[in-house]
């Protein structure tokens, strides 16, 4: 499975919206450099599709790629369906492995209360930085077999 990145989303401060910038660092570890959910846990950096913002958009609501809080949004590849332990290459040597499908929030976001909905729950991904390096948008994602991780 073969998929693009859109955009490359940043933040100083948590629970808010993600500004777009095109590349950044990702460190081994950690999650992309500058970034406030980056860190030593298993959600170093999230993603999610560009086609689960559109079905948001679906519903009326203008949005751009890191309203989400994602960091990674992406195009052609059904992240959700992926498996925790799933490795990506992003580019042509940065490698990311699948830590968490979803989460739970704790507290309603300003898009589920305009739209009654929010897909970052059920259709965000997160995952760890293995090796780390450069990201632009445009990048391309690749899905690994497990032999080839």
């Amino acid at each position: 499975m073969k998929g693009e990145i859109v955009s490359i989303n940043i933040s100083d401060k948590k629970g808010v919206k993600k500004k777009g910038v095109d590349e950044a660092l990702l460190v081994a570890d950690h999650g992309l450099e500058k970034d406030a959910h980056a860190g030593d846990w298993h959600r170093q950096v999230s993603l999610l599709a560009s086609e689960s913002i559109d079905k948001m958009r679906d519903k009326g609501l203008t949005l751009d790629a890191g309203d989400f809080a994602e960091n990674i949004t992406t195009r052609d590849i059904d992240l959700v369906s992926l498996p925790v332990g799933t490795r990506v290459r992003v580019g042509g040597e940065i490698l990311l492995e699948i830590s968490q499908i979803g989460k739970e929030c704790h507290e309603r976001c300003a898009i589920y209360y305009q739209a009654g909905d929010c897909v970052m729950p059920r259709e965000g991904v997160f995952a760890k930085v293995l090796k780390g390096g450069l990201v632009k948008k445009g990048d391309g994602l690749e899905v690994l077999q497990s032999e080839e991780a």
